[in-house]
C-alpha cells in the first residue's frame, strides 16, 4: 500500500507566485540561475541555488552557501513572500505543454515506502549528489522542491481532481522561457482528502519519474531524524516528503539523445560499414530524420542523417533492460564501435534532452564540437514501470520528462 498524507504547505501569496517560482535547481547552472534571478530578490533561486548571492565562482557546496539558503528561507517567511497554510491540504498542480495538460496531486509520501520499495526507482543515484541535497534538506528542515512521481491510473481520483480543477485556480501563469502553463488548486474537503488517502493506500506502488536524488535525500534525512529522536513515534512530519504524483497515462517521456566527440579512430565510411553488422542502415539526406519506432535510431554524421534499424536477434524482447533502445545503442554502437564503456564517466560523450529538438544534435556536430549524434526513440511509461516492478535499473540517461515541475509553488516543512 502507498501511504500519503496532506500537509500544511508553505506557499507564496497569489500576487507573488510568478516572482517566487523557479525552475528546479538541477536543470540550470549557477550562472543561468544568477541571470534569471537578476533584479528579483523574491526568486526561489536565492534558496535553492544560494551561491548566486556570492561572487561568481563561489563553490555551491561551501558551508556558507548552505547557511545562506537557511537565511534566505527565513527572510522569505519573515517578509511574507512565503506563508504557511493553516490547514492540511492536498494540492492539484496542472502543467500544460503543446496543448496537453497533466494533473498532479501534491502530497506527502512516506519515507518508509521509499525504504521498503513501495516507491519504486528506475535509476541509480550518486552519493555526492545525494549528500548535497541531504544538506539542503537538513539545514532548511524542509523539502523546498518536490519530486515527480507517477501512479497507476485511478478514475475515482481523476473525478475528485476534476471537481476542483473546474473551479478557479489559486495560481495560474505561463512560465517565462519555456512558455508552459502552470495552474494550482487547494483540495479543501475533508472527505475528499480522506478518500484520496484511502485510494492511494490501495495502490501497490508509486514510481519515481524524475528526481531520484531528491527522493533519496529527502528519505535519508527523514530516516536520520527518526534515528536521532529518542521519542520517535512514526507520525512526525519528517517521516514524509513532498511529491507531485501524476497518473501514468498522462505522462510523456521524450527522447534523450547522445553526441560523441570522435569516431574512435574510424573514418565516417568505416563507421557506417561497422554499423551494418547489427543494423539496417539507410541514408536519409540532409533533412532531420526522427526515429519512427522502437529499435529505430537516427544518426547524424558529416551533414547527413541515417536511419538505423536494429536487426532481429541483436536484442532480447524478453529482457526488460536488454530490449531498451538505450541498451541496444550503448552495447552495439557506443561500446562495440566507439569504445565508450561507461556512460556516467566517459568525457567523450554528452547527452541532449529531446526538448531541445534534433536540430540541437546537428548543430553540435556541424559546429565541430562533436563528431556524431545519435537520436533514440523515447522509452514508454509502461517500460519504465515494468522495469521498476522487476527491480531492475535503467541505464544512465534513459528518460527525460517534460515539462519540469516549477519549484516554489509549495514547500513542505519537516516539523
Amino acid at each position: 500500500m502507498a501511504v500519503i498524507k496532506p500537509f500544511k504547505g508553505i506557499r507564496p501569496p497569489q500576487a507573488l507566485v510568478e516572482q517566487v517560482a523557479s525552475r528546479p535547481y538541477d536543470v540550470l547552472s549557477s550562472e543561468e540561475a544568477r541571470a534569471e534571478a537578476m533584479g528579483n530578490e523574491k526568486s526561489l533561486y536565492h534558496i535553492i541555488k544560494p551561491e548566486i548571492d556570492f561572487p561568481v565562482g563561489t563553490d555551491e557546496h561551501d558551508e556558507k552557501v548552505y547557511s545562506k539558503a537557511v537565511e534566505n528561507f527565513r527572510k522569505f517567511r519573515e517578509n511574507g513572500w512565503l506563508l504557511q497554510d493553516e490547514e492540511e491540504h492536498y494540492y492539484v498542480y496542472a502543467q500544460t505543454m503543446n496543448g496537453k495538460t497533466q494533473f498532479g496531486l501534491v502530497v506527502c509520501a512516506s519515507v518508509a515506502d521509499y525504504m521498503n520499495g513501495v516507491i519504486k526507482k528506475h535509476e541509480l543515484t550518486r552519493r555526492d549528489k545525494e549528500e548535497d541535497r541531504m544538506k539542503h534538506v537538513r539545514v532548511n528542515n524542509a523539502n523546498i522542491e518536490p519530486v515527480f512521481f507517477a501512479y497507476p491510473d485511478n478514475q475515482e481520483i481523476n473525478k475528485i481532481v476534476a471537481s476542483y480543477t473546474a473551479g478557479k485556480p489559486v495560481y495560474e501563469f505561463v512560465a517565462p522561457g519555456d512558455g508552459f502553463g502552470h495552474q494550482f488548486w487547494l483540495i479543501t474537503g475533508k472527505e475528499d482528502i480522506a478518500r484520496i488517502t484511502e485510494l492511494f493506500a490501495a495502490m501497490p506502488a508509486m514510481y519515481i519519474a524524475d528526481g531520484h536524488h531528491r527522493s533519496a535525500a529527502a528519505a535519508l534525512v527523514g530516516a536520520e531524524k527518526a534515528r536521532l529522536n529518542p521519542n520517535h513515534i512514526g507520525n512526525e512530519e519528517y517521516n514524509f516528503f513532498m511529491a507531485v504524483c501524476f497518473p501514468a497515462s498522462q505522462l510523456t517521456i521524450i527522447d534523450y539523445n547522445r553526441v560523441v566527440k570522435d569516431l574512435n579512430g574510424l573514418t565516417a565510411s568505416q563507421l557506417i560499414d561497422a554499423l551494418k553488422k547489427n543494423f539496417v542502415v539507410e541514408k536519409k539526406g540532409t533533412e532531420i530524420y526522427k526515429p519512427v519506432a522502437l529499435h529505430n535510431f537516427a544518426l547524424y554524421l558529416e551533414g547527413e542523417w541515417y536511419s538505423l534499424t536494429a536487426k532481429t536477434g541483436t536484442y532480447n524482447d524478453n529482457d526488460p533492460i536488454g530490449v531498451l533502445d538505450v541498451t541496444i545503442s550503448s552495447n552495439l554502437i557506443l561500446d562495440e564501435i566507439l569504445g565508450i564503456k561507461d556512460l556516467r564517466s566517459d568525457k567523450r560523450i554528452d547527452f541532449v534532452g529531446g526538448i531541445r529538438g534534433l536540430g540541437e544534435l546537428s548543430k553540435r556536430v556541424d559546429s565541430g564540437e562533436m563528431k556524431v549524434a545519435l537520436a533514440l526513440y523515447p522509452v514508454s511509461m509502461t517500460q519504465l514501470m515494468n522495469i521498476a516492478d522487476s527491480g531492475n535499473i535503467m541505464p544512465p540517461k534513459t528518460t527525460w520528462f517534460e515539462p519540469k515541475l516549477r519549484s516554489g509553488l509549495v514547500i513542505h516543512e519537516l516539523v
